[in-house]
C-alpha cells in the first residue's frame, strides 16, 4: 500500500508547494497528471539507486555462503522496483484519463520508455552496488544526493517552461541544455510526451524544448551505456565482493 501511497503524497505536497505557492505550474497543462507521471518514474530510477547500494552488503551471509554471479542482486533490485512501478502505474493511468487524456496508440510506446529506463536502472544499480560494498557510508549521503538530482530534473516543473524569453534560466541557454541531457529528466519527460498529448504539443512550441526524436536517442544511449559500463564496473570487483 505505502508503495502506491508514498509516491501520492509527495506528488499533493509538490503541488501544493511548487505548483500553487510558488506557481512553478507556468502554463504546463494537465500539471497533475504532469507532475503524478514525473514523481512516479523518478522514483523508479530513485529507489533503484538507493536499493542497489545496499545490495551487496546486505546480502554478505548469501555472498561467503554460495558462489553465483554476483551481477544478480543489483539486477534483482531493478525488477523488483519495476514490479512495484506496474502497481503504481495503474493509479498514473488512472489520473491521466481523469483529466481527459484520450486513448491513443501513442500511449504504447510507453513500453520500450520503460524498458530503456530498466536497462538503464539496472547499470546504475550496478555502479551503486559497487560503490556501497566498500562504502557503507555512501547511504547517508544519497538521500541530499538524490533530493538534488529530483530537483535537477524536472520533476515538479517543466524544464523548458523555465528556458522562455525573459525567465532567468533563459540568460544561461548552456545550463539548460545542460540540464536536458541528464537521464533521470530524458526518461521523465520522454514518459510525458507519449502519455500526455497536450502536454507534448505545448512543449512542442517552445524554442529551447527538446524534441521527441532527441529524447528517444538520449535515452537509448544512455541506458546502452549504462548498463554495459555498469556491468563492467561492478564485475571488475566480482571477486571481492563479500571479503573482510
Amino acid at each position: 500500500m505505502w508503495q502506491l501511497l508514498t509516491p501520492l503524497l509527495n506528488a499533493g505536497v509538490y503541488f501544493l508547494i511548487f505548483g500553487l505557492l510558488l506557481d512553478t505550474k507556468r502554463g504546463v497543462p494537465d500539471f497533475i497528471p504532469f507532475l503524478v507521471t514525473g514523481v512516479f518514474l523518478f522514483g523508479f530510477t530513485q529507489r533503484s539507486v538507493t536499493s542497489g547500494s545496499k545490495s551487496v552488503g546486505d546480502n554478505l551471509s548469501l555472498i561467503r555462503a554460495l558462489h553465483f554471479p554476483r551481477a544478480t542482486l543489483p539486477l534483482a533490485i531493478a525488477i523488483v522496483e519495476l514490479q512495484q512501478l506496474l502497481l503504481a502505474l495503474i493509479v498514473l493511468f488512472v489520473i491521466v484519463f481523469a483529466f481527459g487524456e484520450p486513448l491513443s496508440l501513442q500511449m504504447l510506446l510507453f513500453v520500450p520508455v520503460m524498458a530503456l529506463q530498466l536497462m538503464f536502472n539496472v547499470g546504475i544499480s550496478m555502479v551503486m552496488a559497487r560503490l556501497g560494498a566498500f562504502n557503507r557510508d555512501i547511504t547517508q549521503l544519497l538521500p541530499f544526493v538524490m533530493r538534488t538530482w529530483l530537483y535537477m530534473s524536472g520533476v515538479i516543473f517543466s524544464l523548458p517552461s523555465l528556458m522562455k524569453p525573459g525567465t532567468r534560466l533563459a540568460d544561461y541557454p548552456w545550463l539548460g541544455e545542460l540540464l536536458q541531457l541528464n537521464p533521470a529528466y530524458v526518461y521523465v519527460e520522454l514518459s510525458r510526451h507519449v502519455l500526455l498529448g497536450e502536454y507534448r504539443n505545448y512543449v512542442g512550441g517552445l524554442a529551447h524544448a527538446t524534441s521527441t526524436g532527441q529524447l528517444w536517442l538520449y535515452a537509448i544511449v544512455w541506458a546502452a551505456v549504462m548498463l554495459v559500463g555498469g556491468f563492467l564496473f561492478f564485475y571488475r570487483a566480482e571477486e571481492r565482493y563479500g571479503r573482510g
